[in-house]
C-alpha cells in the first residue's frame, strides 16, 4: 500500500490553499494530492464562462504541473476516494488501491442536489459543476434553440446569461418571489432581473415544476399554475450539497457537511476538512454553517494546512461570513455579510440608497457601529476590505457617518490605520 505523509483529497481553493501553507513550512514530507477530475485544478467560478467560449477549456488551470513538480507533490488524476478508513489511517479508491497518511485533509466540495420532480430522472438534463460538464454543456450550445435553467441562485444566473449571449431563448424557473434570494433583497435583485429581462432572458419567479416529461430531444417542463415550458436542453442549478457519501462507517462525525473545530480538525485525529464540504463555525454565533464561498475555502484551506504542519503560526478560524461578488450583462452586484433581518433590533442601523435610472442600489447595516452587512449593484466600494471590516469587528466610532457618505473612502483609511 502507497503511503504519503500528507494526503489532500480535493484539488480546487481549499486544497491547494492548504498545499501552499504546508509547503511554507514543511518542504521535505511527501504530500499527495488526490482530485476525481482528469485535468489539472480549476476554479468552478469559470465554468459558465468555459460554457460561453469566453474561456477555452485548456487555459482555466490554477496550477500546472510543473508547479506540482516543484513543490514535490504527487498530483493523481481520476482517483476518486470511496472509503476512509480512520483506524487504519488509510483511504481506499473506487479503483480498490488504498494509500495510507500520516495527516489527512478533506477537501472534497459540494455536488449538485437534484429536486425530487416527478419525470427529472428520465430526462437527459445537464448540470454545471466540474469542467467535463462545461465542456458538455458548451458542445450542445450549437444544437439548442431554447433552454430552461432551473434555479435562478449565482449558477443559474451565470448559465442563463451564457447561455443568452449564446444565442439560446432562456427561460429560468426560481421558486422564490426573486432571483438571487440568498444574496440580496428584493429591492436589489429587481435591479439584476430587469437586466435580464432587458436580454431576452425570460424569468418564471414564485414558480414551481410540478413535472418534467420528454419532448423530442429535449423536455417538457409542467409548471404548477398550468404553464407549459418546451425546451431543447435542461440545466439544473437548484443548489449543492457536500460531497461526504464516502465518510460513511469513518468514524468521521458529518452533519450537513464534516463538522470542524476552529483548526478545521474533526473528531478523528490527524484529519481535517475546509471548504465547501466543513461545516464550520459562522461569524454571527457558534452555530457551524456551510460557508460555500471561494474566500472563505482559501482562508479554511490555509488554517487546515498551517495547522497539519504545526505550524506556531497557525490562528483560530473567525468563522464564516459570506462575501459574493456577482457580474451580469455588464452589471456588478456586491453581497457581503448579513441582512439587518437576521440580528437582534438592539444597535442596527440600515441606510440605504437607490437610484433606478442609473440602476444602483446599495444597502449599509451596522450593528453596535460596527459593519454586518453591504449590498450593491453597480455601487462602489471594495469587497475585500469590507469583509476585513466585518471579520475584524472594526468599531467605526467617529468614522460611522463618513463611512455612510462614502463607504469605499472610508473604509481604505480605515484600511490603513488597522491593517498591522
Amino acid at each position: 500500500m502507497q503511503r504519503t505523509h500528507y494526503l489532500i483529497v480535493g484539488a480546487s481553493h481549499a486544497a491547494l490553499s492548504a498545499l501552499h501553507a504546508i509547503r511554507l513550512h514543511d518542504t521535505e514530507q511527501e504530500v499527495t494530492l488526490l482530485t476525481r477530475d482528469d485535468s489539472l485544478p480549476y476554479s468552478p467560478t469559470v465554468l459558465p464562462y468555459v460554457v460561453s467560449g469566453r474561456s477555452a477549456p485548456d487555459r482555466v488551470f490554477l496550477r500546472d504541473e510543473g508547479y506540482f513538480a516543484k513543490h514535490k507533490v504527487n498530483y493523481l488524476r481520476g482517483a476518486r476516494v470511496q472509503k476512509v478508513d480512520a483506524g487504519a489511517s488509510s483511504v481506499e479508491l473506487a479503483d480498490g488501491n488504498k494509500i495510507g497518511f500520516d495527516k489527512l485533509l478533506l477537501a472534497t466540495g459540494a455536488a449538485p442536489m437534484l429536486p425530487p420532480i416527478p419525470g427529472l430522472a428520465g430526462l437527459k438534463y445537464h448540470v454545471l459543476r466540474t469542467l467535463a460538464d462545461a465542456v458538455a454543456l458548451r458542445e450542445a450550445l450549437p444544437r439548442i434553440k431554447r433552454a430552461i435553467v432551473l434555479g435562478g441562485g449565482l449558477i443559474g444566473m451565470h448559465a442563463a446569461e451564457n447561455l443568452a449571449k449564446g444565442g439560446v431563448d432562456v427561460s429560468v424557473v426560481e421558486m422564490q418571489a426573486h432571483v438571487l434570494a440568498g444574496y440580496f433583497d428584493a429591492e436589489a435583485s429587481a435591479m439584476i432581473e430587469k437586466v435580464f429581462s432587458a436580454n431576452g432572458v425570460h424569468l418564471r419567479l414564485g414558480a414551481r415544476v410540478a413535472s418534467f416529461a420528454p419532448q423530442g430531444e429535449g423536455c417538457r417542463a409542467m409548471l404548477a399554475d398550468g404553464t407549459e415550458l418546451d425546451a431543447d436542453l435542461l440545466l439544473v442549478a437548484t443548489g449543492v450539497a457536500p460531497v461526504t457519501d464516502f465518510l460513511v462507517g469513518s468514524g468521521i462525525a458529518t452533519e450537513r457537511g464534516v463538522l470542524v473545530d476552529a483548526h478545521m480538525r474533526t473528531n478523528v485525529a490527524n484529519i481535517w476538512a475546509a471548504g465547501d464540504v466543513a461545516q464550520a463555525r459562522g461569524f454571527y454565533s457558534e452555530e457551524r454553517i456551510i460557508n460555500g464561498i471561494l474566500p472563505d475555502a482559501v482562508d479554511q484551506g490555509r488554517i487546515a494546512g498551517m495547522a497539519m504542519a504545526e505550524d506556531p503560526g497557525t490562528k483560530d478560524y473567525a468563522g464564516g461570513v459570506p462575501p459574493n461578488t456577482y457580474s451580469s450583462f455588464g452589471q456588478h452586484a456586491v453581497s457581503g455579510g448579513v441582512h439587518e433581518g437576521t440580528l437582534e433590533e438592539t444597535g442596527v442601523e440600515v441606510k440605504k440608497e437607490t437610484d433606478a435610472g442609473e440602476n444602483r442600489y446599495l444597502k449599509i447595516v451596522l450593528k453596535d457601529r460596527r459593519l454586518a452587512g453591504i449590498f450593491g449593484v453597480n455601487a462602489a466600494f471594495d469587497p475585500g476590505i469590507m469583509w476585513e471590516l466585518i471579520l475584524r469587528g472594526i468599531d467605526l466610532g467617529d468614522e460611522k457617518l463618513a463611512f455612510l457618505r462614502s463607504p469605499q473612502d472610508t473604509a481604505r483609511a480605515l484600511m490603513s490605520k488597522n491593517w498591522r
